[in-house]
C-alpha cells in the first residue's frame, strides 16, 4: 500500500495456480505445468494480470523464482520482483517494472490451517517497506508491505467453506488475523502479532466485526475493538468468490488501515464459475527463454 493511500499492488507467485480454471480442468495432477506470477495494481490506471503458464516457463533455484518474463529474487536482503506481463480484458496493456520489498525482519513462524496440516501458512515477513517502480504514470511510489506464503496438498475447496484474512500495520509491527470455516463446520482462528524484529506472539483476538458484503455479495468480516465498526477504504479486487480491499479498523486502541481478503469456497466450487475465470486467466502453455 502506498504511504497516504490511494494506490496498492499485490503480487502472487503460484506453482499449481489454485485459482486457475486450467489447473482445475487438468485434475491438478501437475502443478509445475500451471505456474503464474499474478500482478494486480489498484488505483488510477489499475490492471490485473494472471497468465497460467506451462512447465517450460518455470525456473527455480535457491534464491530466484522465474515464470516466463517475470521473476522474484533475493538481493542483499531484499526481495526484488521484476514483472513484464499483459493485463486481462477489458484493459489490455503491458504491466512492466520492478517492485522491491525490504523486510524489517524474517520470521520462522509456520501455522497449520487444518488439523492434518494439509494447508500451511508461512508469514515470512509481516512488516516490510515497499518501492514500486512501474512503467506507467503515477506508479512510482513508496509504502508498506507484507510477504507470506501458503502451501497445500489439497485444493482449498476440498477443506474450506470460507475464510477471511487481514494484515494491519501497527506502530511496533503488524497484526494478522485468519478466520476460516472448514467443510466439517469447525472453526479456525489465528491472531498473531509480529514486532519489527520478527518476533511473533499469539494474541487474544479482538471481537469479530462484520463488513458490508462486497459488490458480488461475498460475506465479509474482520476483527475490531469493541464498539468499533470497520470500514472499507478502497475496493481492490471484487469477484463472485473473492474480495480484496483496504479496511480501516482499530486494534487495542490503535487505528490501522490494512489489507483484507474474504474467500467463499462454496461459490468457487461451482462448475459455472470456471468458464468465467478463463476469460480473465489466459493459458499460455509454451515458452522459450532463448
Amino acid at each position: 500500500m502506498r504511504d497516504g493511500g490511494g494506490r496498492a499492488i499485490s503480487i502472487i507467485g503460484f506453482i499449481g495456480s489454485v485459482f486457475s480454471p486450467w489447473y482445475a480442468w487438468s485434475g491438478r495432477r501437475d502443478p509445475q505445468n500451471h505456474v503464474c506470477i499474478n500482478v494486480a495494481t489498484y488505483g488510477p490506471g489499475g490492471r490485473f494480470t494472471m497468465t497460467d503458464r506451462g512447465r517450460p516457463a518455470l525456473r527455480q533455484c535457491a534464491d530466484k523464482f522465474t515464470v516466463g518474463p517475470s521473476s522474484m529474487h533475493w538481493q542483499a536482503g531484499r526481495l526484488v520482483i521484476d514483472v513484464d506481463e499483459i493485463s486481462a480484458p477489458p484493459l489490455v496493456s503491458r504491466v512492466r517494472g520492478t517492485i522491491t520489498l525490504t523486510p524489517s525482519a524474517l520470521t520462522s513462524v509456520e501455522a497449520a490451517l487444518t488439523p492434518d496440516a494439509s494447508h500451511i501458512w508461512r508469514p515470512f515477513a509481516p512488516t516490510c517497506d515497499i518501492r514500486v517502480d512501474l512503467e506507467a504514470p503515477g506508479w512510482q511510489w513508496d509504502g508498506h508491505g507484507y510477504f507470506d506464503a501458503n502451501f497445500g496438498t489439497r485444493a482449498l475447496e476440498e477443506d474450506f467453506s470460507q475464510w477471511s484474512w487481514g494484515r494491519f500495520p501497527l506502530r511496533d509491527g503488524s497484526a494478522c488475523f485468519y478466520d476460516a470455516t472448514l467443510l466439517d463446520g469447525s472453526q479456525l482462528s489465528i491472531s498473531a502479532h509480529f514486532d519489527k524484529t520478527g518476533a511473533a506472539s499469539e494474541t487474544a483476538p479482538p471481537p469479530k466485526a462484520r463488513l458490508p458484503r462486497s459488490l458480488w455479495a461475498v460475506a465479509r468480516e474482520t476483527r475490531a475493538d469493541n464498539g468499533v465498526q470497520p470500514q472499507q477504504v478502497q475496493n481492490m479486487l471484487d469477484t463472485p468468490f473473492y474480495s480484496r480491499s483496504t479496511v480501516q479498523t482499530c486494534i487495542n486502541g490503535e487505528a490501522s488501515i490494512g489489507v483484507h481478503e474474504a474467500l467463499d469456497l462454496r461459490r468457487f466450487r461451482s462448475r459455472f464459475l470456471k468458464p468465467m475465470l478463463a476469460c480473465r486467466v489466459p493459458r499460455r502453455a509454451g515458452w522459450s527463454f532463448s
